[in-house]
Formats: C-alpha cells, structure tokens, sequence
C-alpha cells in the first residue's frame, strides 16, 4: 500500500541488522516486492525492536535495488516471545498421535498458553496412519469435549493435507506450536514449496525429536495469508493473572458465560472455594487444578524473591 510516496509492508525475515519486508504490488494484489531495509538511525520507536510479523512503513525506495529504509512501525496486535514473532492471528496445536505417542497433559499446556494469546486456536493431530479409525474417531470426540476441532492427518491422504492448506490460506498469519518430532518441519515442507527445512527422526532413547528447524521467516500461502517458519519447540510462558486462568478453559467459560452458573464470590477459582457451582467432573479439571497450584506456587515464590 502507498502512502504518499511511502509504502506501507509486512516484515517477514530479519537477519543482523537487515530486514526483508513485502509490500503488495499496487497492480496485482497476488505479487509483492521484496525489499531488503535498514531502520533509520533517527527514527526511536519508544523502545521497541522490530521483529518478523510487524507492519512498517518504508521511504526512500531504490526500485532497482529493492533496497528502502524503515521510517516507522505500526501498532501491533500481539507478541510471542519465543520464537519472537507480532501480529499472529491464527495458533495451530501440532501433536503426534504416535511417535512420539499423544501426552495429554502437554497437550493441555500449550492449549492453554496460545488461548493466553487471545487468538484463534486450533488442534492438528498429525501421524493419523499409526492408529486406527477407530482410535481417531475417539480422539476427534475427547478434544471435541475440551472445546476443540481436532484436525487429523494422514499425509498419505491428499484429503486431508488439502483441507488444512484451505483453511490455513484463508487465515492472516498463522504458526505452528508443537513439540519437536511431531511433524512439523515436514507439514511446512508441503505448504511451501521449495522450503525443504530439513528433518530428524525421533530419538528412541528420549522419544522426541530434534529442533531441526532455525530461523523465524514468513511465507506468502496466498493473497492474504501467510504462515511462518519457526524454530521447533516454543510453547510460550503462560504469564496470566491467576484469576483469569478459568476463563482460559472452555468446559469452564461455556458454564460460567452460557450456562449462567453463579458461584459464591466472583473471583472463585473453583477449587475447595466456599459456595463454588461449578460441575467439575470435565476431563480437564485435574490439568487446571494443577495449573492454578502451580500459578499459585511461581506467584508466592516471586512475592519471597
């Protein structure tokens, strides 16, 4: 976009101190140019660094060279602090059925650190053919419990590969969370083409595989969605005001926000809380349990530090 011989574009690499950023072409919204750009040395931006996912401005344009300078930085919606990447609008789950084998209990946590992120979430499970039908249509109905769609895989079926590209190019910015060795590094390798990040096979003496996957980059799947290439394991800190933590869990929020239930005092944490309603016999109840325990240990821990 030109604003007044500026161009407003998308960070989608940074290297030292060098950053490659897309602005779309005026003419054919499906192209963009690439220009490698420093930040003016003048310019402060109250502090903040400039990581891969932000929206600049860019000035002093050499076309030829596709060479630019960085003028100023948009306001942006989020944050994810490792990997460092701004404005992520989609967080997709990603977790082996079988090799490693499903922990639901890791699956719990980083659920709950990318709902902490206040962006959509989704549940992929990948390694669908070392299970049965059987098995996956049962996993489908647990997750289903907790809240969410699980999308399976089988990379074998070109079904379901398909239907996740479709849905993941209708999306703004989209990343991959996951433990190492659960596929992820080959499930990017099909969305981009030409990527060929390279992979390693689980270890069999710790059951997990090996970060095989180095830079932060975002990649152009359509006109309008990109989907970013990202070190191997970056489940975030969940840092979140205890008291807002059942908010994060859906068995909780539909009771409380559309079932009406009331509880005693409005800051129950639906543990032994006097007056406490809430039906607490949904799977997730023993994660959460251990979740507050463990916010309730870090917060007093920090409070003696």
């Amino acid at each position: 976009m030109k604003i007044n011989n500026k161009y407003l574009g998308l960070v989608t690499k940074k290297f030292n101190d060098f950053f490659l950023v897309d602005v779309k072409n005026q003419e054919n919204s499906l192209n963009c140019e690439k220009f490698l750009c420093k930040v003016r040395k003048s310019v402060n931006f109250k502090n903040q660094l400039i990581y891969v996912g932000d929206e600049v401005v860019i000035e002093n344009i050499d076309s030829k060279n596709k060479r630019a300078v960085i003028s100023s930085l948009k306001k942006r919606k989020n944050l994810l602090v490792r990997p460092s990447v701004a404005n992520i609008s989609n967080i997709y789950i990603i977790f082996s059925v079988e090799e490693p084998a499903l922990n639901l209990s890791q699956v719990n946590r980083f659920l709950i650190s990318a709902e902490s992120m206040d962006v959509e979430v989704s549940l992929v499970l990948t390694k669908c053919d070392l299970i049965s039908d059987t098995k996956r249509s049962f996993l489908i109905d647990k997750f289903e419990k907790w809240g969410y769609r699980a999308i399976t895989l089988n990379l074998e079926k070109s079904d379901d590969f398909n239907n996740l590209l479709i849905e993941l190019k209708q999306k703004v910015c989209s990343i991959f969370m996951g433990p190492s060795g659960v596929g992820k590094t080959t499930l990017l390798n099909k969305i981009i083409p030409g990527l060929q990040n390279s992979t390693a096979p689980v270890s069999n003496k710790i059951k997990r595989g090996k970060n095989t996957t180095r830079n932060v980059e975002l990649f152009s799947i359509s006109n309008q969605s990109y989907i970013v290439d990202t070190p191997g394991f970056n489940m975030q800190p969940i840092e979140v005001n205890i008291s807002l933590l059942p908010n994060l869990y859906s068995e909780i929020y539909k009771q409380v926000i559309d079932e009406g239930i009331k509880c005693k005092f409005r800051n129950c944490l639906h543990l032994k809380d006097e007056g406490c309603n809430l039906n607490k016999s949904f799977e997730r109840y023993s994660f959460y349990k251990e979740m507050i325990e463990s916010s309730k240990s870090h917060y007093y821990q920090n409070q003696e530090d």
